[in-house]
């Protein structure tokens, strides 16, 4: 359904369709290939929804800060919750779960229902889809404390 949303309202946003799109192909390889692997995939699924409703709230927010004040306190405030949440989920807890992930499917154990080619490209995507998840989130932490800081300089002024 983001997927959908982003490339009707938003096709611009290069970086989170191909996301889901990166997504989306080991969901269909898992479900129409091998159909093997759905544990792992629904809880990296879970731990991405888990910040889903506060990040729709926030994008939304942020679409219209510009024109509208409501909007832009909206944004200001759910950006350090929703920042935080966002690190503590896919910062912390899925970069753990990708690790138990790789070990279990490297250690040889999904060798007679997966091919190495699908394991192999499922860990390189979610390992891929997370380092850019954490690089994009660390740039909305810097963005915050610079915003914050020069707003602390101003009032000081």
């Amino acid at each position: 359904m983001d997927l959908l949303h982003y490339l009707a309202f938003l096709p611009g946003d290069i970086l989170f369709i191909a996301h889901h799109l990166a997504t989306l192909f080991v969901f269909v390889t898992c479900r129409y290939f091998v159909r093997h692997g759905a544990f792992a995939l629904l809880v990296l699924l879970v731990l991405a929804e888990v910040t889903s409703l506060l990040q729709n709230a926030w994008t939304l927010a942020g679409i219209w800060r510009d024109q509208s004040p409501a909007a832009a306190r909206v944004y200001g405030a759910l950006s350090p919750p929703f920042y935080a949440l966002y690190t503590i989920v896919r910062g912390v807890a899925g970069p753990l779960f990708l690790l138990k992930m790789s070990v279990f499917y490297l250690s040889g154990q999904a060798v007679d229902v997966i091919p190495w080619w699908v394991r192999i490209s499922w860990i390189v995507v979610v390992g891929t889809a997370i380092a850019v998840s954490n690089v994009w989130i660390w740039n909305l932490w810097k963005e915050l404390f610079s915003e914050r800081k020069q707003a602390m300089a101003k009032k000081d002024t």
